[in-house]
């Protein structure tokens, strides 16, 4: 049973039951009404803006996920453009410089594109800048992929016009050395093995047991056949024509004379360990229109990788293998 309200009544000094007519009654139920509407209200708005529905959850994960897919395409195309701008330096300080073949401009290799926003459909998208600065960076690499394939095009053209030149050009390393076991220190600053000072080494080693046979790395004529008792110690150079010259060191012995017609591939002379030397190795060094230059941009007749190419640099900065 519902208990009655009462009323204290200071001219009777005691307590008087309340009477509530309709009106009040009314009054409460639009009060309860309205307090309970507003609390609806309130608890809907708190669930939207703080609880995600099951719809939302998913298009979180799948947003987090295009994201990380983002992230590792643009990670995939840092990869690309390192090797991409490997591939350029190559093109135009080693096969555009041997040829002959004119320079092409940064501004043709990285030109980006003109004209209408090409990236405009894209604005619109969620997490937009991400996206159209993807889309950018997979356009400028295919147009630079574009513009090395012209230029290699245009490299073998001139290839196959310089057949001569092709024979007569540095291309191999002077001794057999498939698996790369045999490269010991190549070219850069190096502490020198018995003078214990730092002094620029202006070739590449090439690590074997005495005896083992060097080769002409192409074809041209034989310029000197020396023998020194420090230095070099017994040692052949090559005048490959075209500007080349090659240079072989500490060898055991000879195997050809001064004036001598050599080809690519014959053996010239024998593995040692004369002159200034600590150990069995063969000394070589490019030279191009008098100046030394890195062997390691010679040996694109090898048939390396560009996995095998990368291990064969790696291998030849370590400083701890140096033979002179």
């Amino acid at each position: 049973m519902a208990k009655g309200h009462y009323k204290y009544n200071p001219d009777t000094l005691s307590y008087d039951e309340v009477q509530h007519g309709v009106k009040y009654y009314v009054s409460r139920f639009f009060v309860h009404i309205s307090v309970g509407t507003v609390l609806g209200v309130l608890f809907f708005f708190v669930y939207v803006y703080i609880f995600d529905s099951p719809e939302e959850k998913k298009l979180k994960r799948d947003n987090h996920e295009l994201l990380v897919q983002y992230e590792l395409m643009n990670k995939k195309l840092d990869q690309i453009e390192e090797v991409l701008e490997d591939v350029h330096m190559r093109d135009e300080n080693i096969y555009r410089v041997i040829y002959e073949a004119d320079s092409i401009p940064q501004s043709v290799r990285k030109a980006g594109f003109g004209g209408v926003n090409r990236y405009e459909q894209l604005e619109d998208m969620t997490n937009s800048e991400l996206v159209i600065e993807t889309a950018r960076r997979l356009d400028q690499v295919s147009k630079e992929l574009y513009v090395q394939s012209v230029s290699f095009d245009e490299i073998i053209n001139l290839v196959k016009q310089n057949t001569e030149m092709t024979k007569c050009v540095p291309a191999i390393m002077p001794i057999s050395n498939k698996d790369l076991s045999r490269t010991a220190s190549g070219w850069g600053w190096r502490i020198h093995p018995i003078y214990k000072i730092k002094k620029f080494h202006e070739g590449m080693d090439f690590a074997a047991h005495a005896g083992t046979e060097i080769v002409a790395t192409g074809d041209g004529v034989v310029t000197s056949v020396e023998t020194s008792y420090s230095g070099y110690g017994k040692h052949v150079k090559i005048d490959h024509g075209f500007g080349y010259g090659t240079l072989y060191g500490h060898m055991s012995a000879f195997n050809v004379k001064v004036g001598q017609h050599v080809k690519r591939g014959d053996v010239i002379g024998y593995v040692g360990s004369t002159g200034t030397s600590t150990a069995p190795h063969v000394h070589y060094e490019v030279i191009l229109k008098g100046k030394k230059v890195n062997p390691q941009f010679y040996y694109f007749q090898e048939g390396l990788s560009a996995e095998e190419y990368d291990r064969m640099i790696e291998i030849s900065t370590n400083t701890n293998k140096t033979f002179d």
